[in-house]
């Protein structure tokens, strides 16, 4: 017990260090873009008629505290982020936490939902591939796989939105319906959301899905033509019972290792549909803040955010696979 305690603390320790070394880069990045956030706030009231002058410039950056030392603003920066603080938006003047509200854990929902919709499709179907004779089954489950490899996710996005334009008269974009848009939260927003909600969840999965089916299949492959598995079946063990306790235990084990990896291939992917379903989104929200009003403290704030809960699943998987697996357990207790 106490060797787990342990390794759970050093891997505590690795992604609080992870989280800290990608927030400084986060930082810095946002450190390199021309003009401070001062700059660029006035710059834009500028451009609604205001008349600035320097001096104002000045107020602004003492009021922003960037005027103090670079490491000090990064320190406050991120000691505030653990604490949910981000500060003002740039361009919005908004307070960044309340900006996000809803929109973050949507689009945290949205891609665990993803991730758990393509590993509840992949894992079953996989190990159907890896143990089926029909060639034509094999054949069929590896197009599908292939399939959703090389089409990306953006145009299976367009493909059906313009699908459904076109045949239903309903473009099928968006989270909520009008009506539901603004509402406060009641079960028939929910039940608005989740007839929403699939399509995006879909989308997203779609290459994650087919990715898990050829990783699952591989490796339930590799795990059935080895000897424990001949000397299991030797002992009089066969069908299910033979390939659940044996080779699809160890097979499935580097797929609870990959939960991060396949999460945070769907972060990168929801931008963009976001920006083609017109989602609601902490997403859509970044593009607008990195492509159109140069929001560098928004933006920062989501991609901390993310970056946090794919830590986070690293994480939690580290600690199942601990717990889980005999050969990490066993090295882990000795």
């Amino acid at each position: 017990m106490i060797q787990f305690l342990r390794f759970a603390l050093v891997r505590a320790a690795l992604a609080f260090f992870t989280l800290c070394f990608v927030s400084f880069i986060v930082f810095s990045l946002m450190e390199l873009v021309p003009g401070d956030c001062a700059e660029r706030y006035l710059a834009f009231k500028n451009s609604q008629g205001a008349m600035i002058s320097v001096a104002d410039i000045q107020a602004e950056r003492v009021r922003l505290g960037l005027d103090k030392p670079y490491l000090q603003r990064w320190g406050t920066w991120i000691i505030n982020a653990f604490q949910g603080k981000f500060g003002e938006s740039c361009i919005l003047r908004l307070d960044i936490s309340q900006l996000l509200g809803q929109k973050i854990w949507l689009s945290v929902g949205l891609c665990l939902a993803s991730l758990a919709v393509a590993y509840a499709i992949a894992i079953p179907v996989g190990i159907i591939a890896a143990t089926s004779k029909n060639p034509y089954l094999n054949n069929s489950l590896r197009l599908v796989s292939y399939l959703g490899l090389a089409l990306p996710n953006f145009l299976l996005a367009l493909m059906i939105m313009l699908f459904s334009t076109v045949v239903f008269g309903d473009s099928l974009t968006g989270l909520f319906s009008k009506e539901f848009r603004d509402a406060p939260w009641s079960g028939a927003r929910v039940w608005d959301f989740l007839s929403h909600a699939w399509l995006p969840v879909f989308i997203l999965g779609w290459s994650a899905t087919a990715f898990a089916i050829q990783t699952v299949r591989a490796l339930m492959s590799d795990e059935i033509g080895k000897l424990y598995v001949t000397a299991a079946a030797a002992r009089g063990v066969s069908g299910r019972r033979l390939l659940m306790r044996y080779p699809a235990r160890h097979a499935l084990t580097p797929i609870i290792n990959s939960l991060g990896f396949d999460l945070n291939r769907i972060f990168n992917e929801l931008p963009i549909v976001a920006l083609i379903l017109t989602l609601t989104e902490a997403g859509s929200l970044l593009i607008e803040a990195l492509a159109r009003s140069n929001d560098q403290q928004l933006a920062g704030a989501i991609i901390f955010f993310l970056t946090a809960s794919i830590v986070g699943i690293n994480f939690l998987t580290d600690m199942i696979l601990a717990l889980t697996d005999p050969r990490v357990r066993h090295s882990i207790m000795g």
